[in-house]
């Protein structure tokens, strides 16, 4: 089988295990090559840190990406998550054009929100931008209060229905993109887990594990990375939903068992040789 390459765009912390420090061990595990952009570097990550140093590399993206062109590089796949600014988000869009083909499987997690707010360092305006960005994807990955900013909707609190959480997946499916995995999707104060929709087929999948009381930082980025490596082994969408929620909650509860700070980020590397082993069997 021909190796799969990921352009993963992201910022990378280098300490708390989230964006880049995520993706490409997760990505690279699976048997698919993960070339990296970062979007900015920083010390930590700014959940819960301090004092923390920042070096924005907004300027050095499209030089990046026209040396790359130069080279004749081509990517199976183009991931992007947390953009600091409407400047990046444009510049994105613009690499996603140059570097990309029509075999290539753009895949946007529009990270800017959590828990019904967005987060502060965005303005109100902010959305609209990151809209424009997924209209381009072929795979979006929001959580829930993303989904209705996107959408320019009232977030709610959950639990929610099941008729809620797929009308929001179908709305979300109108914006563009063929593929919705929706986060933190839960029915009751028990199970919380993920929603899959195929805009082709109308088929809307639910994957679900025990709640794990607390915040963990960084598992949306490790959700994401493990539905990219999912798909770039040509695991369906369902599927691919299912080994990332499994892979998921299992870095959370060795976490939570562990007594980590959390502010660490969550022990994914010791899940990794079962998610192999998943992956292996997904892709049969």
């Amino acid at each position: 089988m021909v190796q799969k390459r990921v352009l993963a765009i992201h910022d990378i912390s280098c300490f708390g295990k989230c964006s880049l420090t995520v993706a490409l061990p997760v990505i690279s595990a699976s048997g698919a090559e993960c070339t990296v952009m970062p979007t900015a570097v920083l010390s930590t990550h700014t959940g819960g840190f301090t004092g923390y140093t920042y070096r924005d590399l907004t300027e050095d993206l499209l030089s990046i990406a026209d040396h790359w062109k130069t080279l004749g590089i081509e990517f199976d796949s183009i991931y992007t998550g947390f953009l600091g600014s409407f400047e990046q988000i444009d510049i994105v869009s613009e690499i996603i054009d140059s570097l990309g083909s029509e075999n290539t499987l753009t895949i946007v997690d529009p990270v800017m929100a959590d828990g019904g707010n967005l987060y502060p360092i965005f303005g109100k305006d902010f959305p609209k931008g990151m809209r424009k960005l997924c209209e381009k994807a072929d795979v979006i990955l929001p959580n829930i209060t993303e989904a209705t900013l996107l959408l320019e909707e009232e977030y709610i609190r959950g639990p929610y229905t099941r008729e809620y959480t797929e009308g929001l997946l179908k709305r979300l499916g109108s914006i563009g993109s063929k593929n919705v995995i929706l986060t933190g999707v839960h029915c009751d104060d028990v199970h919380l887990g993920a929603a899959s929709y195929n805009t082709e087929t109308g088929s809307v999948s639910y994957s679900f594990h025990d709640m794990i009381p607390g915040y963990y930082h960084g598992t949306g980025d490790i959700f994401g990375s493990a539905v990219v490596a999912s798909l770039m082994n040509g695991i369906d969408l369902t599927k691919a939903n299912d080994i990332a929620v499994d892979f998921t909650a299992g870095s959370i509860l060795r976490t939570k068992n562990a007594g980590t700070d959390v502010r660490f980020g969550v022990d994914f590397e010791s899940g990794l040789a079962k998610f192999i082993n998943q992956i292996k069997e997904g892709r049969k």
